[in-house]
């Protein structure tokens, strides 16, 4: 072959590996200032390894855009040498859409790009066509931004549980809410105008918990969510573990040894009909403890004193416990972050939990860093994630090339 034909077949290649290389390098400049900031670019450059020139033409880039700003006050290293400038993430510009889709309601938030719930939503489902659910998403999303003037929305992430293809943006099962085959990204986008980003809950929490939170600086990551819907996600070396059609972590149909609760599936026994929050708050409505399917207030009747209502959740913790220890031996992560209700709210659950997981893990298990927002920071983490990934990327110009226009902060027509 020719050599001028095989450098023109090898050319896209080389861009492509081009192309990987500086959204690489974009992303860990961004991470690095906001795990670091006020950081000065010196410091940036030593800590990923990238040349001074290179980090002082992406903090320019980042600059430019309103995603990044020099701090106020000048520092010197011991009195001697020029003044460094440090800098340091610009959280007062923009902002991002999370929805989180439960069974019983929609959490609507708005997040800035520290993973920080600035304003939320519970939108409580008057029914549950997907089409009706999503429009008053939209509608909540769009009353938050109303109220947050001066800011600027990126674009929406979208979690729920069950079977969720992250890159078509749809959902593809979600038997309790029965919804299959629905196009979020698409229906959300057309009501918004936005750039729509979609994931499995576990797995957004992963990331947020990466980007945010205890698991920041760990190589690998499993957590497992304990809800209506149960379902985990494991991450190694900043990855996410997808499989094909994102069906990774698909694990509510477990078997438990001694389960005795029937499953929708036909089978007993199985995890999610074990462990999940309807479960739960049956058992306590049965003993006597609340009225109603919300499980915080079981949190507080134990609060309170009630001992079976402490009684449900320390057992509960300690079979999510036992679930986990099935998969840290299969997976072995660095770390567990676990979202259940008990664990995340009562010492005595969390600690029933680790009891249950093995003292030689117990010190690498935490309940979730977000336990009063973890909902709106699930959601508001899927297009944190795209951000922080990929920060130059082409979606996002023409949202952060708006920040010094005059155009309203949000399109809140409808197509």
């Amino acid at each position: 072959m020719p050599r001028t034909a095989a450098s023109t077949l090898a050319s896209p290649t080389a861009r492509a590996a081009d192309s990987d290389r500086r959204r690489t390098s974009a992303s860990v400049v961004l991470r690095s200032v906001l795990e670091h900031g006020p950081v000065a670019r010196s410091t940036i450059a030593r800590l990923t390894g990238l040349s001074p020139a290179s980090v002082t033409d992406y903090c320019a880039r980042f600059t430019e855009l309103g995603l990044i700003r020099e701090a106020t006050a000048p520092r010197r290293s011991n009195g001697v040498g020029r003044p460094h400038v440090p800098l340091d993430l610009d959280d007062s510009r923009f902002v991002v859409g999370g929805v989180h889709i439960a069974v019983p309601y929609t959490t609507v938030a708005l997040l800035d790009l520290r993973g920080r719930v600035l304003a939320r939503r519970e939108l409580k489902h008057e029914h549950t066509d997907p089409g009706r659910v999503l429009a008053r998403a939209a509608d909540g999303l769009a009353a938050l931004l109303a109220g947050s003037p001066g800011t600027r929305p990126l674009g929406v992430g979208v979690a729920t549980g069950g079977w969720v293809d992250r890159d078509s943006g749809t959902i593809v099962e979600h038997t309790l809410l029965g919804w299959r085959d629905v196009a979020v990204r698409e229906v959300l986008g057309a009501h918004t105008g936005l750039p729509v980003h979609v994931d499995g809950h576990a797995r957004a929490l992963v990331n947020g918990e990466r980007l945010f939170g205890r698991a920041r600086g760990s190589t690998s990551v499993l957590h497992l969510f304990v809800g209506n819907v149960v379902d985990a996600a494991f991450a190694t070396h900043d990855a996410v573990h997808y499989g094909p059609r994102s069906q990774a972590g698909a694990i509510a149909h477990l078997p438990v040894p001694g389960g005795s609760e029937p499953c929708a599936c036909g089978r007993v026994g199985c995890l999610q009909a074990e462990l999940s929050e309807r479960t739960l708050c049956r058992r306590a409505r049965e003993s006597g403890v609340i009225d109603g399917t919300n499980p915080m207030r079981l949190v507080g009747a134990a609060a309170a004193g009630d001992t079976m209502a402490t009684r449900l959740l320390v057992e509960r913790a300690a079979a999510t416990g036992r679930a986990a220890r099935l998969l840290l031996d299969l997976l072995n992560p660095e770390t567990l972050v676990v979202t259940e209700v008990g664990a995340m709210h009562r010492e005595d659950c969390l600690d029933a939990l680790r009891e249950a997981v093995g003292a030689d893990r117990a010190g690498n298990v935490f309940a979730t860093s977000f336990p009063d927002t973890v909902l709106a920071v699930a959601g508001g983490s899927v297009v944190l994630d795209v951000l922080y990934r990929d920060p130059l990327g082409p979606e996002r110009q023409p949202h952060l090339r708006l920040v010094n226009s005059e155009t309203p902060n949000v399109d809140r027509g409808r197509s």
